[in-house]
């Protein structure tokens, strides 16, 4: 098994020529506790490179209704920190895909900071992607996730300064995430993202010089993904994939639908 600290930075080495990295964001525990494991070894198989894997949260401010509605979902099938923390575990088994937890500070501060932190590096995560604990107010985590090899991944929208992308780029590790469009999450039309993502593109490219550049927000099909990423290293799909995954629950086929959707998401249709 790959040493954990360098599982997403190998992610990056590793790319061949214009290949574009696809992180997925999957809420653990939606749509069912028994299938978080077998989609992301999934996804994996159909085209994944990273897993953001969404830790949910009762008051979820930042995101649209569709992740709002797989956080409820996953509370209410019971979904635990330790619970998450055994799904990474069991992945482990059988993959070295990175892992990065996603989610708000709230649920960490209540496990407590420091057993967090422990306990996530020790059942293999690889990083963490807190957007309500921003780089002013992230001392509460950030040393505790450096000291047990946790990647902390910040965020960067439209709306920030080129002086706060030098910021968050001096201390990111793994990639810099760049939220293509202000507001919640959701799925948007492509031509509504690509309008507003060139010009903050250009100024991302001019300020964040250290880390990796992965684009998400908005991102819903091949073709979004190919528009929205084409000066970066890459896309997040989130949104759309539980919206792809609810259209078909509990459906015989749903998990087969939902890995064709991920397989037409990073390679196109193929067959066409």
């Amino acid at each position: 098994m790959t040493t954990k600290s360098s599982r997403i930075q190998n992610v990056f080495d590793n790319r061949t020529g214009e290949e574009k990295i696809m992180s997925l964001f999957i809420t653990a525990g939606y749509p069912d506790l028994e299938s978080t494991v077998d989609l992301i070894l999934g996804f994996e198989k159909n085209g994944a490179d990273l897993i953001e894997l969404g830790m949910p949260f009762s008051d979820p401010l930042a995101d649209g209704p569709t992740i709002q509605y797989a956080s409820n979902v996953a509370i209410k099938n019971g979904i635990t920190m330790k619970r998450i923390f055994d799904m990474v575990r069991a992945v482990r088994k059988e993959s070295d895909i990175p892992i990065i937890l996603m989610g708000y500070i709230n649920p960490v501060i209540r496990f407590g900071v420091q057993d967090f932190c422990r306990e996530a590096a020790e059942a293999g995560v690889d990083g963490l992607i807190i957007p309500d604990a921003p780089l002013e107010e992230s001392s509460i985590i950030s040393k505790e996730a450096k000291d047990n090899g946790l990647d902390i991944i910040y965020l960067v929208a439209p709306n920030s300064t080129d002086e706060r992308m030098k910021r968050v780029d001096a201390q990111s590790s793994g990639f810099v995430y760049c939220v293509s469009v202000t507001g919640v999450t959701g799925a948007r039309s492509g031509e509504e993202v690509a309008k507003s993502v060139e010009k903050f593109i250009e100024r991302v490219k001019e300020n964040v010089k250290i880390n990796p550049k992965l684009v998400g927000f908005g991102i819903k099909s091949h073709d979004d993904a190919k528009m929205i990423a084409r000066e970066t290293d890459g896309f997040i799909v989130g949104s759309a994939l539980i919206d792809a995954i609810r259209k078909d629950y509990p459906d015989q086929e749903w998990m087969a639908n939902v890995f064709a959707f991920v397989k037409e998401l990073k390679y196109g249709n193929i067959e066409g």
